[in-house]
């Protein structure tokens, strides 16, 4: 049910009020307009969450890239966490996990077509992917998890929220895992409600229609999450998910934030799932790749190891790996789809607001408006999608 995997801390009550109190400032100052945000002229969608963890920010921001790539030059552009490298870098053929981060590096493997940057100074980065040779003739830049960062005022926010972390059963940290108050979502243009499971009744998404509550301006949609072919990490033939049955026993391996939904997910097909979880955007090392490789070992057959797409980024980094373990081991990887035929509707708002608001001669005739001139002061004028304004 909705909310399932929360656990609140109520012990660390009061100092979730002090925690509350120093965020809830922040926001008042950006709010008067002391601290300041910076529109662009050209298209940007930020793409987070509210929660600490996993709420699928990548398979949502790699939607968009798929939505977009054939319409538009893409840029993604993320902070990079605990990448090795500092300040503004353009990811290349040669990057890797360690110069630009899991989620970053990832992306880039799967869409080389796009521009893939990341900078813990958005505003920075944004400048630099309009101005640099290389990436000025970029058409929308998509910010990957930037919800907080409200130095950037996106064209559109889009608010991603777990079914099973409901924001509005959660609390502030650290007796919850709202990074800050429920009332932020207000600022989005955009609600979509996450890893719903696929057997929902349409009483139970009315049921999470009144319990979100979205402003008039606000759209609520809601996607589940869709398993690919079991790909194996050091090439050869992928393998189709009616593989796993009752008797597989699988070694899942995850470094991730919330490892739940994959463990239930799994557990439909067999119930013979060991766990082997490490922390989120965990770095192997030599020890861990003796447990992983002792854990297997001691498994009985038939039998593989499942990780996420993430945790493989850092795993190809890893020496030590048993021939058994890499012969064994897969990637899962994902994919978000819209549910209640919400995707039609979602897919013709994006391209629209990108096409309006673009700085591109060619995606503007489609529309028929003039070239939006740009818009670099403080915030006060952004181009915002049209249902707000309506």
């Amino acid at each position: 049910m909705e909310g399932d995997f929360i656990k609140l801390k109520k012990g660390l009550t009061p100092l979730s009020w002090i925690y509350g109190f120093v965020v809830g400032v922040r926001n008042w100052l950006f709010d008067i307009g002391v601290l300041k945000s910076k529109a662009f002229g050209i298209p940007v969608i930020a793409v987070g969450n509210i929660t600490v963890g996993g709420a699928g920010k990548t398979p949502h921001v790699e939607y968009l890239i798929s939505l977009l790539k054939d319409k538009a030059k893409v840029a993604v552009l993320s902070r990079g966490y605990k990448r090795k490298s500092k300040g503004y870098v353009l990811a290349t053929d040669e990057s890797d996990a360690l110069q630009i981060g899991d989620e970053p590096y990832q992306m880039k493997r799967k869409y080389p077509f796009a521009y893939i940057a990341v900078d813990k100074d958005r505003c920075e980065g944004i400048e630099r992917l309009q101005s640099d040779e290389a990436t000025k003739d970029t058409d929308v830049v998509l910010l990957d998890d930037a919800f907080q960062h409200r130095y950037v005022k996106p064209g559109v926010n889009i608010l991603l929220v777990d079914y099973h972390r409901l924001i509005i059963y959660d609390r502030l940290l650290p007796v919850g895992r709202l990074r800050e108050s429920q009332s932020a979502r207000k600022r989005a243009d955009i609600i979509i409600v996450t890893k719903c499971p696929t057997s929902l009744k349409p009483m139970e998404f009315r049921v999470l229609q009144k319990a979100m509550s979205p402003m008039a301006y606000q759209k609520l949609y809601y996607t589940t999450i869709k398993y690919e072919c079991l790909r194996p990490i050091n090439g050869g033939d992928d393998l189709p998910m009616t593989t796993i049955t009752a008797d597989t026993n699988i070694l899942l391996l995850t470094g991730i934030a919330s490892p739940e939904q994959m463990v239930t997910d799994l557990g439909e097909l067999t119930e013979k799932i060991t766990p082997l979880t490490f922390a989120d955007h965990h770095r192997f090392k030599k020890k861990d790749i003796q447990r992983i490789n002792d854990a297997f070992a001691e498994m009985p057959s038939p039998k593989l190891i499942v990780t996420t797409e993430k945790d493989a980024t850092r795993l190809e980094l890893c020496e030590g790996l048993s021939d058994e373990v890499m012969s064994s081991l897969y990637t899962l990887p994902i994919h978000v789809e819209f549910m209640l035929d919400q995707k039609e509707t979602f897919d013709s708002q994006i391209i629209s607001y990108v096409r309006k608001n673009s700085r591109n001669s060619i995606l503007l005739k489609k529309t028929g408006k003039q070239k939006p001139k740009e818009n670099e002061d403080n915030g006060e004028a952004t181009h915002k999608i049209s249902f707000r304004s309506n």
